[in-house]
């Protein structure tokens, strides 16, 4: 049985989850609109992604005798200033992401909790995994540059990413 704190504090981790997936969703339809296909299909993936994320969480806290709480979520952005702008807040909302997982860890060794910090290891390695990805494609942008003809070596090689994490 999960204690109060560490099941509260995972609700709100799955909200997180619930927030990144419809983030993305939001950036992939963006995309879709600057004629990105690319980055569209990327962010569509990662939407599905944090939604999957956010079902583990559902999962583990019910199967752990506490029960998920399905709230409400803030609405994410719709428009943006370029590609880069999307990277960059992806990769601010992974590392948002990822001090939240690295609290709760903390928290389920603090109250001896091996259980949901042996669950919790997966989200750190992914979270590793994640930011590591944002920042090879911020580095992408940074070398191409994010403007006019460099907009399709950036949609290419972010279409050629998504093929590699399938």
């Amino acid at each position: 049985m999960l204690t109060e704190k560490i099941a509260a504090m995972l609700n709100d981790q799955m909200a997180k989850e619930a927030f990144a997936s419809n983030s993305y969703l939001s950036m992939a339809s963006w995309c879709d609109g600057q004629g990105l296909r690319g980055c569209a299909e990327f962010f569509y993936a990662q939407s599905n992604e944090e939604r999957e994320h956010m079902l583990k969480l559902v999962k583990y806290i019910n199967e752990s005798g506490s029960h998920a709480h399905i709230s409400s979520i803030k609405e994410p952005l719709c428009k943006y200033e370029s590609i880069k702008e999307v990277f960059e807040l992806s990769l601010e909302q992974e590392k948002d992401v990822s001090q939240s997982i690295n609290k709760l860890v903390e928290l389920a060794l603090g109250d001896k909790d091996y259980a949901t910090n042996n669950f919790l290891q997966w989200f750190v390695a992914e979270q590793h995994e994640e930011e590591q990805l944002f920042r090879s494609i911020l580095d992408i942008i940074r070398l191409a540059g994010f403007e006019g003809k460099n907009l399709l070596i950036i949609d290419n090689e972010v279409a050629k990413i998504r093929s590699r994490t399938e």
